[in-house]
Parts: C-alpha cells; sequence; structure tokens
C-alpha cells in the first residue's frame, strides 16, 4: 500500500511542480552564495591590497566591511528561501498531500 502511495505522489503534476521549481530555485540560491564567498575569499588570496586599503583616515580597512556583507548577504538568501518556502512550497506541499490522501 505504501508504494502505491509513492507512486501516486511521484506521478502527481504538483509534486513534479514542487520537485522542479524547489530546485532550480535551490541551485539559484546556491550558486549566488558561491560566487559571493568565493569572490571573497579569492579577493583575499589574489588581491589583499585592495581588502588592505583604509576607508578614510581611520584605521578600518575594505576587508571588514565586505566580510560583514558576505554575512548579510548570507541571512539575507536565508531569507529569501525561507520566505518562497513558507509560502509556495508548502501551498504546492499541501496540494501534494491532499491528493495523495485521496
Amino acid at each position: 500500500m505504501e508504494q502505491n502511495l509513492a507512486d501516486r505522489i511521484a506521478a502527481d503534476p504538483n509534486y513534479q511542480l514542487l520537485k522542479t521549481t524547489r530546485s532550480r530555485f535551490g541551485w539559484r540560491l546556491t550558486i549566488a552564495m558561491l560566487v559571493v564567498y568565493y569572490g571573497y575569499v579569492l579577493l583575499i588570496a589574489f588581491d589583499k591590497s585592495v581588502l588592505a586599503a583604509r576607508i578614510g583616515s581611520g584605521a578600518m580597512t575594505w576587508g571588514i566591511p565586505l566580510g560583514f556583507g558576505v554575512i548579510i548577504f548570507t541571512m539575507v538568501v536565508t531569507g529569501i528561501y525561507v520566505r518562497r518556502a513558507n509560502s509556495e512550497f508548502d501551498e504546492l506541499t499541501e496540494r501534494v498531500k491532499r491528493e495523495a490522501l485521496k
């Protein structure tokens, strides 16, 4: 009986839509995060002078706000995913469950 339920879920067009939409969206956010993070790391590795340049006449360099920017970007990307998961993806999941339990 459980295999029958799994087959019905796998055949549901809502499940297929959920699977492809969530996967595509997740990969886009993952790529964005990797570009930002590894861009920062590569900047550290290959052009330290940019990050070591002082901002104004103070002691702060560009490395500190750029590092904070990476952290903030991570939180924003997480928030974007959570917001979409709690709306669109949860709605599709409920549709799949309703159809599977008929």
